[in-house]
């Protein structure tokens, strides 16, 4: 066993930033005595390769350079490797993603030197994770989540923003662009939600989130009563919605008043289970996954994550 930290580094998030600052997190890891060593991402779940290899050669506590993706890659390795509870390693994340979603909740700042602070003094907390179970190909599939899933127009507009990026798209309003344009592709399913063990909801469905963070999509707050900790999922159900239900209320995504815009309702609940027809795509933490029928349950305060202090 080392006391030393492994850096997963993903060279592209965030557009390659994750290529470019690393030089300059390397450099204050090491001003300030974190002794690391480091590996880069070649390729999709990778990380969680490099995870899986690091818990084996001993080291017990990792740093995520990269945005939502990589974390949600390198917590599924946490889970896979079987030399420790995934608890026992010690996760810290240096933001340098496009939408770092996950930071949000515990108000980490894209500062590199207050988190790398934050990581000196191994300020932790132990947050609930999801398991989700999905459908892939007619074949049943299990990952764990550390964010938000989403299913419906959540994953129609992953699935259209990962494809603009495929071709070389890159900036700030490329997110927007794929929010309107997966709207008005969007076709509602008729979907049956059922929480630990009661259907709360059988009829047509535009989107749905669970999760056990607050954030998503770069900022918006889609679920913004979910409590990291409190050993429940939090949904958010959206019904069929007209454009301007969306457009005059669009500020009340991102201030946390979500649940006051028609359409919009809230539940909680340890096990989720959705079917639909026509299935719905899923996503995980930005990641398209597959899709219906799809069963979430939470495990309680499962990972140890490094946050900064209040």
């Amino acid at each position: 066993m080392t006391n030393r930290w492994f850096v997963v580094v993903n060279p592209v998030s965030g557009g390659g930033r994750g290529l470019g600052e690393f030089p300059k997190i390397s450099r204050l890891l090491r001003e300030n005595g974190i002794e690391h060593d480091s590996a880069f991402t070649e390729h999709r779940y990778h990380a969680t390769e490099l995870t899986v290899e690091a818990a084996n050669r001993g080291y017990r506590n990792i740093i995520v350079v990269g945005g939502d993706g990589t974390l949600n890659e390198v917590v599924n390795g946490l889970f896979i490797q079987k030399q420790c509870a995934p608890k026992e390693i010690l996760l810290a994340v240096i933001a340098v993603g496009t939408g770092n979603d996950w930071v949000r909740t515990f108000s980490i700042p894209r500062n590199y030197s207050a988190i790398i602070r934050a990581i000196k003094e191994r300020t932790s907390f132990l947050q609930d994770v999801a398991k989700v179970t999905y459908t892939e190909s007619k074949y049943e599939q299990s990952r764990y989540m550390v964010n938000v899933a989403g299913l419906g127009f959540d994953a129609d507009v992953i699935k259209i923003f990962n494809h603009l990026k495929l071709k070389g798209y890159k900036g700030k309003w490329l997110y927007l662009y794929s929010l309107l344009k997966g709207y008005f592709s969007a076709k509602p399913a008729g979907a049956t939600i059922e929480v630990d063990g009661k259907v709360i909801y059988n009829k047509l469905l535009f989107s749905l989130a669970v999760g056990v963070c607050r954030y998503n999509g770069g900022g918006i707050q889609q679920l913004p009563r979910a409590v990291a900790n409190d050993g429940l999922l939090d949904l958010t159900i959206i019904r069929p919605v007209h454009w301007w239900h969306v457009i005059f209320r669009a500020n009340r995504l991102f201030n946390g008043k979500i649940y006051t815009i028609g359409h919009v309702e809230h539940a909680q609940g340890r096990v989720v289970k959705i079917t639909s027809a026509p299935d719905m795509s899923l996503e995980t933490d930005g990641e398209l996954q597959g899709g219906t029928p799809v069963t979430i349950s939470i495990v309680d305060e499962a990972i140890r994550v490094v946050v900064t202090k209040g």
